[in-house]
């Protein structure tokens, strides 16, 4: 990452506004427009982040470790909660705190205003981006990972544009017409708005073991079989991700690994990427380097404004 660079709006622009750029949603995305160091409360128009809802559950489950490192990691908080209080109390507590009409960032709106379909991968148990594209009249798919439904085996669930339910489809079976409809592939799960036995969260150190695992088969039943080839001619653009998050990592190589083991080739100088985060440390920076990913120390707020100026210009 070069100091000054600024990163490249109207190839992104031109990118989305052809369908060519996937956006992954990491964690930051959900946050942007967060003024300050205001705290999550329950008053609060945002969702908390990973570190304040890690605090929330480790204060309800009087989790044991009083170190700092200890009580911002969500999966081990989140391990400690299933463990001490079973699972369906820790999920009921996520459903208090994520199923709430939050306010959509200028990163949803913006999104769900580009004219093109999109496939966009979140990692966020909010719906802030499915409602964006609800309130901009843009129709999608919806496909989640079932974290918690071992019993539908390799199976992802479907919902089709406007379905109340589900199907169950196997990843190397699902039949996504990417190329009409936009997709929001929501990869560690959700929490449902309207039925509480949908919501999925892939969430304790358990969660993400068994995640990564479906990854890494030969027969990978944890992605679409489908985005492979899709991604193999497009940008992808990371929006509030973070290298440090070591799963992350691991996701990104094995997409990767799984597209070449199923014939799919990519040629990194033909076809960029970009990161977008703020104040990126230099093992970060090396971390996205390495992936042949752009990275650029920018606020998702900045970056916002700064695309949707070249969408004005058409």
């Amino acid at each position: 990452m070069a100091t000054g660079i600024t990163p490249p709006f109207g190839d992104i622009w031109d990118g989305l506004k052809a369908g060519n750029v996937i956006p992954f949603l990491g964690a930051g995305a959900s946050l942007a427009g967060r003024t300050g160091n205001e705290p999550w409360t329950d008053a609060s128009t945002f969702p908390p982040s990973g570190r304040e809802l890690a605090h929330l559950l480790a204060e309800r489950s009087s989790f044991p470790s009083q170190e700092q490192i200890d009580l911002d990691d969500l999966a081990k908080v989140s391990s400690y909660t299933a463990d001490i209080s079973g699972r369906g109390r820790l999920r009921e507590r996520l459903r208090t705190v994520l199923n709430r009409r939050y306010q959509q960032s200028s990163l949803h709106t913006f999104l769900a205003e580009i004219p093109a379909h999109l496939l966009v991968v979140v990692t966020n148990y909010d719906t802030l981006l499915e409602e964006a594209f609800r309130a901009a009249g843009k129709p999608f798919d919806l496909v989640v990972y079932p974290a918690e439904r071992p019993s539908i085996g390799n199976s992802l669930l479907w919902w089709r544009d406007g379905a109340g339910q589900p199907e169950a489809v196997e990843a190397k079976e699902l039949d996504l017409d990417l190329d009409n409809r936009s997709v929001i592939y929501k990869m560690h799960g959700t929490v449902w708005p309207d039925e509480a036995k949908w919501d999925n969260f892939v969430i304790t150190e358990e969660d993400y073991v068994e995640f990564l695992s479906r990854m890494t088969t030969n027969t990978s039943s944890a992605v679409p079989a489908q985005f492979y080839q899709y991604s193999r001619t497009r940008s992808f653009l990371f929006l509030g991700y973070s290298l440090r998050d070591w799963n992350l990592r691991v996701v990104l190589r094995n997409l990767r690994r799984q597209a070449e083991a199923a014939g799919v080739t990519f040629d990194d100088g033909d076809v960029p990427s970009w990161a977008i985060q703020r104040n990126p440390s230099m093992l970060e920076q090396r971390l996205w380097m390495r992936r042949n990913v752009e990275i650029f120390d920018m606020d998702l707020e900045a970056f916002i404004v700064q695309l949707n100026a070249w969408k004005a210009r058409g």
